[in-house]
């Protein structure tokens, strides 16, 4: 299956291209494709589960500790 982050690159590469253009119509098509994509995935998929901001640590399960 694939994922929302490969709909995320696809669209960022969609962009990118958009701003290397010269023809205005092309990166108007191109801006367009992007934002339907996005649009797709926001409908479609459920959110990537966020990382973990840096002061937070990861609960792990409780261990004796060795002394």
């Amino acid at each position: 299956m694939v994922g929302r982050s490969y709909f995320t690159r696809q669209a960022t590469t969609l962009l990118k291209f958009a701003k290397s253009t010269s023809n205005p119509d092309l990166a108007a098509v191109l801006i367009e494709k992007a934002a339907d994509l996005k649009s797709q995935v926001d409908e479609t998929m459920p959110p990537d589960p966020s990382p973990l901001a840096p002061d937070v640590e990861p609960v792990h399960q409780s261990r004796p500790h060795l002394k």
